[in-house]
């Protein structure tokens, strides 16, 4: 990765966040690029230092001064989860010398207890920033694009790409950075060492084949409502089991969970939340997916297809530092929208839609949502598989997946 970095979003996000705050705390999955973006960026200004080996792990737990006054700031601390008794005397630190900025880089892959431990010691002094895999408009060299409804130039160029392979590989950057990777191993290596290490530090797992079940079980029902009681039925688990494992998941940032979009308008609607797993390539390794003929053409097509439109969404969002504010709108009539993004003081419908052939009747849901939400409904778009742009109706427009 040192020898071929890709640019992303979050560079200038980071540089200015560096100016403003004394810390800066950069979350998310392992093997996301943290280490490797913190370095490209702060390399030259900051001493680089990483938590995980277990005697340097020791040396910050035994004496905690003194080690960080071996290693003064400006530093990076690498995988501060592993050191979190560090954090009180970094914020005493911090307060000796307030003004100064950038003092601490801190990296973690653990979103819950790290967090917690951060909002207590450092709360007001660290900037939190949160990176996934990449996106595909970092990974083709436009990290600075943006989402079509953004743009100013309405379209962008659209590079034609193998959808079935780049999904069944996904945007881990060491897969994308290295094609010859074996693409099973990797993702197979990847989901034990997520079993092995961040499940158990998190939360302890006694039955580490049961929660291997429960995350296929999971990804078949990716793009699905989640009942998880339906799962912990068919896993033999008790429920709360299962809400604990959820979670787990989500702290390790291995899925999301997106709410549905509640409005006053008179209408029942569902209230049960999606799953969505981050990466598309991590999902299609659980659902058993080793053909790329078999990625989009099989019946978990649509709910990749989905999957991945949304990965791309919640990426370039968090990699330019925003809070996403993103949920799915479904009626019990059945009117339904897959996303719906806050953005700008509207709410922007976007539909997924597995076809290379958009045509008008796509937009339905679109066009119902935004009937019923009035003046709060944006202009709509339909991501598709295929490689045109065009007006499907008034405020709907079709879009290739190429340019999220």
């Amino acid at each position: 990765m040192a020898n071929c970095y890709i640019p992303r979003s979050m560079e200038p996000v980071l540089r200015r966040a560096a100016r403003q705050f004394p810390a800066v705390v950069l979350t998310g999955p392992r093997q996301s690029g943290k280490t490797t973006l913190l370095r490209h960026v702060f390399g030259g200004s900051h001493t680089y230092v990483s938590l995980e080996p277990p005697d340097v792990r020791t040396a910050a737990a035994v004496d905690p001064r003194g080690f960080l006054a071996l290693y003064p700031p400006p530093v990076i601390f690498d995988e501060i989860q592993y050191a979190p008794d560090l954090l009180p005397y970094i914020k005493e630190l911090i307060d000796a010398r307030r003004p100064k900025a950038g003092q601490f880089l801190l990296t973690g892959s653990q979103n819950l207890m790290m967090l917690e431990q951060i909002t207590e010691s450092l709360a007001g002094r660290a900037a939190i920033l949160r990176l996934l895999p990449l996106s595909q408009l970092e990974a083709t060299g436009r990290p600075q694009a943006g989402l079509p409804w953004e743009r100013r130039r309405k379209s962008i160029p659209v590079r034609p790409t193998p959808l079935p392979q780049t999904f069944l590989r996904g945007w881990y950057p060491e897969l994308v950075a290295n094609p010859r990777r074996d693409t099973a191993l990797w993702h197979a290596s990847y989901v034990q060492t997520c079993l092995e290490r961040d499940v158990r530090s998190v939360r302890q797992v006694g039955d580490l084949t049961t929660f291997q079940n429960f995350l296929r079980a999971l990804a078949a029902r990716s793009a699905q409502l989640l009942n998880l009681s339906d799962i912990a039925r068919d896993l033999g688990v008790a429920v709360n089991t299962a809400k604990a494992w959820l979670s787990v998941l989500e702290a390790t940032f291995q899925v999301v969970v997106l709410r549905p979009y509640f409005a006053n308008i008179g209408k029942r609607l569902v209230k049960s939340p999606k799953v969505y797993f981050t990466d598309v390539g991590t999902l299609c390794y659980l659902v058993g997916l080793r053909d790329p003929r078999h990625v989009v053409a099989g019946p978990m097509g649509g709910a990749i297809f989905e999957t991945a439109v949304l990965s791309e969404i919640m990426k370039v969002l968090l990699h330019r530092g925003a809070d996403p504010q993103v949920y799915f709108w479904r009626t019990a009539a059945g009117s339904e929208v897959d996303f719906v993004i806050e953005a700008n003081g509207k709410l922007i419908p976007v539909e997924a839609k597995l076809s290379a052939t958009p045509r008008p009747p796509m937009a339905a849901g679109i066009a119902a949502f935004q009937q019923d939400l009035g003046e709060k409904a944006g202009d709509g778009y339909v991501v598709h598989s295929g490689e045109i742009r065009l007006p499907l109706r008034e405020r709907v427009t079709a879009v290739p997946f190429g340019e999220l």
